[in-house]
């Protein structure tokens, strides 16, 4: 027996090389057992656990967000309009804050919207209490790969203060108690937060971990000019330089978030290392625009990512329309090229290059014997429907709201909007705490500022 069939939909084609209409899809142990041509007859005859009409929807891949960060998603409404650098004005003394509460409360938000969002997957580029984050994602059924904040730099708040060894230490006790659980949807790969704040020591050290353990190593790399000018100034080379020299550090499991200013230097190293790549377009627009049409014909394989809730929310699908317009405008105006990155390869990019991104193998496609990592698109809607090419209005017009169902790893996580493993409403009342909270803050700072005008 199936334990999902999806009857007479239409289905996404592997690389979003169009769509299929009238397609029957079965779920069964976690993968695709079946995918056929709809039959009404056929399909009432076949035994199911759950069925869904599929009627006006689309099956498409879950959609992969390559680079978040849950302990930042109570930062909301908070960085956009902040001058720089965010990171250390305003981030690093929010993270240094958080407790156990706020960071279990963070990760069932995050994961809320994401799932809300049809984002099936996720690799989160560090925090604290990452134990709280890994129980909530276990729970709500989504696949992740989790790090700790992996710094050593003098100077960091006492709460988050590390030695080298402290922090690799940190950071072996999250992969010794969480990697490979969930039946393998929770993984944990091991992190350096920024070349800027971690040492030679730590990050060799880092590296010789995720080595001795086949685990995936992730940075933030090549962000900002300010980053890239303290590797030339203090090593006489730009990042990827300094860790190619370092050796044993880059290899096809390093996974690169943002990678905006590359030398072409560097875009060489990428490619001779197998090192992978994340944009995020709406967190990025803020610095540089990623080389993408260069790294894509290299063949470097490429995702998306949101950089979390303080970017502008955990919407793929905001990011991918996002992308389309800077790539044009960037690198399609100037040579007269309005396909310099098509609809197709943005959606692949979200999807099929995010499951390589993290590693997930057999999945990132709808065909046999596929991850069964999928969700429904609703196409018959005022916002959707009629469309000469669902893939174009995928990127064109989709959102979050458009998502009707998830399935993950085989396990249907949300029903017609309806989320089926976690409290929603629980959750939101825990936020409405913290949005007391904010407000209390608002107005004590209002009549901060209101009287030292008055002192003035």
């Amino acid at each position: 027996m199936l334990d999902i069939l999806i009857s007479d939909a239409t289905v996404l084609l592997p690389h979003a090389a169009g769509v299929a209409r009238h397609q029957t899809v079965g779920v069964e142990a976690g993968r695709i057992a079946l995918l056929r041509a709809a039959d009404a007859e056929a399909d009432a005859a076949l035994e199911a656990a759950t069925r869904i009409d599929g009627r006006g929807r689309l099956v498409m891949p879950g959609l992969v967000d390559c680079h978040t960060h849950t302990g930042q998603q109570l930062l909301k409404g908070r960085v956009l309009d902040e001058l720089p650098m965010i990171w250390t004005r305003i981030m690093l003394p929010f993270e240094s804050t958080l407790t156990p509460e706020l960071m279990r409360l963070s990760a069932e938000l995050s994961a809320l919207e994401m799932i809300k969002s049809g984002t099936t997957s996720l690799v989160d580029a560090g925090s604290y209490f990452m134990d709280e984050a890994a129980s909530v994602y276990e729970a709500a059924g989504l696949r992740a790969t989790l790090s700790v904040s992996t710094m050593d730099q003098p100077g960091l708040p006492a709460s988050i203060a590390m030695t080298c060894d402290e922090a690799v230490a940190a950071a072996d006790d999250l992969y010794e108690r969480w990697d490979g659980a969930a039946n393998g949807r929770i993984r944990v790969a091991y992190a350096l937060r920024a070349l800027m704040s971690c040492s030679e020591e730590l990050i060799r050290k880092t590296a010789d971990h995720a080595n001795e353990r086949g685990a995936l190593l992730q940075a933030h790399m090549n962000e900002y000019a300010t980053e890239v000018n303290y590797t030339l100034q203090n090593q006489g080379v730009r990042p990827f330089e300094y860790l190619e020299r370092l050796g044993g550090v880059l290899s096809e499991r390093f996974l690169g978030a943002h990678c905006l200013m590359l030398s072409e230097v560097e875009k060489n190293i990428l490619v001779e290392r197998g090192v992978k790549v994340c944009h995020c377009p709406f967190s990025n627009c803020a610095k540089a625009t990623p080389e993408t049409p260069s790294l894509r014909s290299r063949g470097v394989i490429e995702g998306l990512g949101t950089d979390g809730a303080a970017h502008g929310g955990l919407s793929l699908w905001a990011e991918m329309r996002l992308f389309r317009s800077i790539m044009n405008v960037t690198h399609g105006v100037p040579i007269a090229d309005p396909a310099v990155m098509p609809a197709r390869a943005i959606v692949n990019m979200a999807t099929e290059s995010g499951a390589a991104f993290m590693g997930t193998e057999g999945a990132g496609a709808v065909e046999l014997g596929a991850v069964a990592d999928l969700i429904t698109v609703d196409l018959v809607n005022p916002g959707m429907y009629p469309t000469g090419n669902v893939v174009n209005t995928l990127v064109e017009c989709a959102g979050a709201a458009d998502v009707r169902d998830m399935i993950v790893d085989g396990r249907l996580v949300m029903r017609d909007r309806e989320v089926l493993t976690l409290d929603e409403a629980a959750i939101m009342e825990r936020a409405a705490g913290y949005q007391a909270h904010l407000d209390d803050m608002a107005e004590a700072a209002a009549r901060s500022a209101e009287k030292s005008g008055a002192v003035a």
